[in-house]
């Protein structure tokens, strides 16, 4: 069996930044054992594969250990495909997946739209071992969908966390989102993710729907400019639309080759 695949950098300023995806278009779903070791052979935070179904594609995401219920940088990366080489007349793509109904909306060759659920923060508490564990000094936390929100004082904060990610892969959530308002952005984060197998992740747009109504509410204002300090850094714009949440960044295609099982 040959399959096409493409890498693409998503989140990104230019090639080399933001969060590379992989990215399987399929005719037919793959058993799930398969295509959970693609994604493990592949060795990116997330691996993506989609299927259209009418005028829908269902979209599924696997991290190199698991499935996962939502990921913003592989949807990005693979509708970013989708209007290069698949869909090329289409300026918005409709899919369908374990978080619902999902939208990208083509702004120009290199710049999309995603239209996501807005997550749903609660406060919440961690552990002084967890905190010790993240390396940070909590203001603030809370609780989403999939992660745990930490706001910190300062970026210096935020860029000076040195996690314990053994002893955080013991922690029963997805992952973590350490936050401040930015020096040179409105805001900053960084995210951890290493019971999913991904210790830090380069762009998480999954996270922006967490992050975007707790900023928003904070600065009393719906459009945030967010960069995400990881190694290769992540680019967001972000709207707060009330349950929906508006992500706009660019993605750049890396590579295009076949697969042989």
């Amino acid at each position: 069996m040959k399959l096409d695949i493409y890498k693409v950098d998503a989140f990104a300023k230019d090639a080399f930044t933001g969060n590379p995806a992989a990215v399987v278009p399929l005719t037919s779903w793959l058993n799930d054992a398969l295509m959970q070791k693609i994604a493990n052979e592949n060795n990116l935070s997330e691996t993506a594969f989609f299927v259209k179904e009418n005028n829908v594609y269902n979209i599924r995401w696997f991290t190199p250990v698991h499935e996962v219920n939502l990921c913003g940088h592989a949807t990005l990366a693979s509708a970013s495909v989708l209007f290069k080489f698949i869909e090329t007349e289409a300026e918005e793509l409709n899919f369908q997946s374990k978080s619902g109904a999902l939208s990208v909306y083509k702004i120009d060759e290199n710049n999309f739209q995603l239209n996501f659920p807005t997550d749903n923060l609660q406060a919440a508490n961690l552990s002084k071992e967890v905190l010790k564990g993240l390396g940070v000094n909590a203001t603030k936390i809370f609780k989403g969908r999939d992660d745990y929100l930490i706001e910190v004082d300062n970026q210096n904060d935020v860029e000076a966390a040195k996690p314990n990610f053994e002893f955080l892969k013991t922690v029963d959530t997805r992952g973590f989102l350490i936050t401040s308002k930015g020096n040179f952005t409105d805001v900053v984060f960084r995210g951890f993710f290493p019971k999913s197998g991904v210790n830090e992740d380069p762009a998480t747009g999954s996270a922006v729907t967490s992050i975007t109504p707790y900023w928003a509410t904070k600065f009393n204002k719906n459009n945030l400019s967010i960069n995400q300090l990881s190694q290769r850094v992540g680019y967001f714009n972000s709207t707060l639309n009330g349950d929906r949440t508006l992500i706009t960044g660019k993605a750049h295609l890396y590579l295009k080759g076949e697969i042989y099982i």
